[in-house]
């Protein structure tokens, strides 16, 4: 496996590749990588014949009062992992690659308002607009024909997609199911903040967003009433719910009735260690 650093390491990789005529993927992460990430590399093999990921992680997504300074950075592992699952290179620029003059003087990307100040981003006011700057910088670096991204944050696929659409990048973005663990809890590498006391009360949130499923695919007009059941039931188990939210998938707004597929998406307290998941449910 390949690594690289700097922008001119990257590219010399990059151009041997596309000189030989390989397609090239791309999985964005911030490191700590588990099972969940292990998932996209191995998508991505299925859609290209060279596999980049990159671990960066982004200060211009991180709000004040956040967890940037005690993100798990786990370098080591991650490559190992990395080598194990058939990478082909693993990014790892610094601050100075990604944001050459400084982060406070860079250009940077707004996301689309009407997905991105919804949600995670009412919560979070700025989120996403880091989200998409680094995004759209590491395209611009790696020049990929396909990304691959997680649908465990699946409000920032769909911004992902968006900037894709609306800045005409050539390349396709690949979705990835959600992986969990054996009593459903999203893998996310925030979970290691999670005691064995709090692990359990994390893993209610599965539990009652699969019951939100069930109660709206028998009762799809009322999914209002849902919504509050399931905020109830959540803070039932002592997890703090910042938001619970059932949407229509294509583009988060409320549904009308209509609509055949939908998501239901919420973000909790457990403890200190804030986690988010959503469900599918189809209602025709």
């Amino acid at each position: 496996m390949r690594q690289a650093q700097t922008r001119d390491q990257l590219w010399a990789a990059v151009r041997h590749w596309r000189r030989a005529g390989s397609r090239i993927a791309l999985v964005p992460t911030m490191g700590n990588l588990h099972d969940g990430h292990l998932a996209l590399v191995a998508a991505a093999r299925e859609h290209a014949d060279r596999v980049i990921t990159s671990i960066y992680v982004n200060p211009a997504q991180f709000g004040a009062g956040e967890d940037f300074e005690r993100y798990p950075r786990t370098l080591d592992q991650d490559r190992r992992q990395l080598e194990a699952a058939r990478c082909d290179l693993v990014f790892t620029p610094g601050d100075e690659t990604v944001y050459p003059r400084g982060l406070g003087d860079s250009t940077r990307l707004k996301a689309a308002p009407s997905l991105a100040n919804i949600l995670e981003g009412a919560s979070r006011p700025g989120h996403f607009d880091g989200v998409v700057t680094v995004v759209a910088r590491l395209f611009n670096l790696v020049g990929p024909d396909v990304a691959v991204f997680g649908e465990k944050d699946y409000q920032q696929l769909l911004v992902i997609r968006r900037m894709v659409e609306d800045l005409g990048y050539p390349l396709r973005i690949v979705p990835v199911a959600t992986v969990r663990s054996p009593r459903g809890l999203a893998m996310s590498s925030r979970n290691r903040y999670l005691d064995n006391d709090r692990l359990g009360a994390a893993e209610q949130l599965h539990s009652q967003l699969s019951a939100a499923v069930r109660r709206l695919a028998e009762a799809p007009a009322d999914w209002p009433a849902v919504e509050q059941e399931t905020r109830r039931g959540l803070e039932q188990t002592g997890l703090r719910v910042d938001y619970v939210a059932i949407r229509r998938a294509e583009d988060l707004a409320e549904p009308d009735g209509k609509d055949p597929h939908v998501r239901v998406l919420a973000a909790v307290w457990c403890g200190p260690t804030r986690l988010i998941d959503n469900l599918a449910c189809r209602l025709q």
